[in-house]
């Protein structure tokens, strides 16, 4: 069974950039622009994993990851928080969730490689 990555971002280059590099680890891409148009796509088909941009509209990263668990009460759904924006890492340590990482950008593919393997084992 091939692992299906869901990639909630809304740049379009990265969008194709994460598109080339999923499909070069052997998990299939699941491409979204923003983050209210994932939770719909997880709740008709839950991926294995989630690489979620933080700045985006209408609701950023962190609305779209309060939603999921609380909302839609997916609390074991891995989220790796993909992201440009500033102390992301330090929010993440005070969120007390095991299913939560980080990748920062821009991110290599060793670094992609090793943070998806790390929930898709």
């Amino acid at each position: 069974m091939t692992h299906k990555i869901l990639v909630v971002e809304d740049d379009q280059p990265i969008l194709d950039l994460m598109d080339l590099l999923i499909r070069k680890l052997g998990y299939e891409p699941v491409l979204i622009g923003n983050g209210l148009e994932a939770l719909e796509a997880i709740r008709k088909d839950p991926p294995s994993l989630v690489l979620l941009d933080i700045m985006m509209m209408p609701i950023n990263g962190w609305e779209f990851l309060e939603k999921l668990r609380t909302e839609y009460g997916i609390k074991d759904l891995p989220v790796i928080i993909f992201s440009a924006a500033p102390a992301v890492e330090e929010h993440i340590a005070r969120i007390n969730d095991p299913h939560l990482g980080v990748l920062n950008k821009p991110v290599s593919f060793a670094e992609l490689k090793a943070g998806i393997e790390r929930y898709l084992k």
